[in-house]
């Protein structure tokens, strides 16, 4: 049984709200962050580079947001924003719209109560790589505890580097109520780094680091309360259905949604009097600056026919960045 947390994000329902770009703990070899999100204080909803409130709420209405996941950097360094945050969904959502947020750091008792009150349901803890097999005794088996008692649902979340017991331990025990292990991945932002310890991709794939993921398994798969996370998953599953939730909303009436969620159009250049006096419905263009925007198999038919001398298909994201996939030009 996988958490409330991830129940919406394998639904696609999750928006991700980057909160804060530096982490003061330690630079993590395997640490995915890019160059635009590392050691920055920009907040990001989804793709979108968030300057007011409304711009998160807006964000979360586009894709009919289920809840909302916090990250970073280390939103803790960040806690009035992050609390900030919290209430204004919580406000906007309702108690149900589900929060969780990952952390590299314990925090403390203070924290755990700001975090509570301000609308967060779970916290999800990264202890440093260096101190895995030694938790027992220290801070991190005591906040787990102590977020309990704040009203958190405590929990691990951690990069599949290797197979560690120790975990399963603190889900028998009854201190944690899950560990999730994502597949260790290489990504732009990590990439040297992990080269440089050794770590080279999986054969024939684009992210998932070679080894580790069998022997991670075998330990720690058949416990009911560790969920693997699988790169493909995030890419095919959660990711996909995060754009056609998006998809869905944004879409235009002359908008094709594909399988993978992105928007298929037409564009041209020609004159949009030339589109009126075709007989193109107005419900099926749309007139930009500089072009028109149209139903892409009346673009197709009406270049076939001589109509029209050009112009092209186009596959874009639905994300606020709008990045486009491919350009089929016709003529």
């Amino acid at each position: 049984m996988i958490s409330k947390g991830c129940e919406q994000c394998a639904k696609g329902g999750k928006m991700v709200l980057f909160v804060y770009g530096y982490c003061d703990q330690r630079d993590c070899f395997y640490c995915p962050l890019g160059e635009n999100r590392k050691n920055v204080t920009d907040v990001y909803a989804n793709e979108r580079l968030v300057e007011s409130d409304e711009d998160v709420l807006i964000e979360a209405n586009r894709m009919d947001a289920l809840g909302t996941s916090i990250t970073g950097g280390e939103p803790q360094e960040a806690l009035g924003r992050t609390c900030h945050y919290l209430e204004l969904l919580k406000d906007e959502f309702g108690e149900d719209h589900h929060t969780h947020l990952y952390t590299g750091i314990p925090g403390g008792r203070e924290n755990m109560r700001r975090l509570s009150e301000a609308g967060l349901d779970e916290i999800r803890f990264h202890p440093p790589y260096e101190q895995w097999g030694d938790l027992h005794g220290t801070e991190w088996e005591e906040i787990l505890h102590i977020a309990r008692d704040e009203g958190l649902t405590p929990a691990f979340e951690i990069p599949g580097i290797r197979a560690e017991e120790e975990f399963l331990e603190f889900l028998d025990e009854g201190a944690a109520e899950f560990c999730n292990i994502n597949e260790f991945e290489m990504s732009d932002g990590n990439y040297r780094r992990m080269q440089e310890q050794g770590f080279e991709l999986k054969e024939d794939h684009m992210s998932a680091v070679d080894g580790s993921r069998e022997d991670i398994l075998e330990e720690m798969g058949d416990h009911e309360k560790v969920y693997f996370c699988t790169s493909v998953f995030k890419d095919a599953a959660q990711h996909r259905r995060r754009l056609k939730r998006m998809a869905r909303n944004v879409r235009r009436e002359f908008d094709d949604v594909t399988d993978d969620g992105t928007l298929v159009y037409g564009k041209t250049y020609t004159n949009p009097d030339r589109l009126e006096s075709l007989g193109v419905p107005e419900e099926f263009y749309t007139v930009k600056t500089d072009h028109v925007e149209v139903a892409w198999w009346l673009l197709e038919e009406m270049i076939e026919e001589g109509d029209l001398e050009d112009g092209e298909i186009v596959e874009q994201y639905p994300t606020y960045d709008g990045q486009v996939v491919e350009r089929t030009p016709l003529a």
